[in-house]
């Protein structure tokens, strides 16, 4: 049995929500893969146990709201693409997995950075040819 923490209320998903939250997971744990991260490793960046991120991502608990903006920031995605709704006409942002690499990149020492940047030019320079 998952023994919560006071921050962590445990909501159990009622069967009406159950395909909702399954999708919602799956939906996280694909960006997630995608980024190459561990469960772990979002689960401390929102500060909540790593297994109750995992019952998130199967959908087996339901995902407080309050956390949904924090998890498509990190993602780099609208919180109506977490949700499955179709995003507003125009409002078109980077694709997913490119802004995933950005941020890992920005995260990366700055000798690495300036490494991955010039080859990041040389393919670019070559591309335009």
């Amino acid at each position: 049995m998952l023994m919560p923490s006071r921050l962590e209320p445990i909501t159990v998903v009622n069967p009406d929500d159950k395909q909702f939250f399954k999708t919602l997971g799956s939906r996280i744990a694909q960006l997630r893969k995608a980024a190459g991260l561990s469960q772990q490793t979002i689960a401390d960046e929102l500060g909540i146990a790593q297994q109750t991120y995992a019952h998130y991502e199967v959908g087996r608990l339901r995902m407080p709201m309050s956390l949904l903006p924090k998890v498509a920031e990190r993602f780099g995605v609208a919180t109506d693409e977490l949700l499955g709704l179709k995003s507003a006409p125009g409002k078109r942002g980077p694709a997913p997995q490119l802004q995933q690499k950005i941020e890992q990149l920005s995260r990366l020492p700055k000798a690495k950075q300036k490494f991955v940047l010039q080859l990041l030019d040389g393919v670019l320079a070559q591309q335009n040819r």
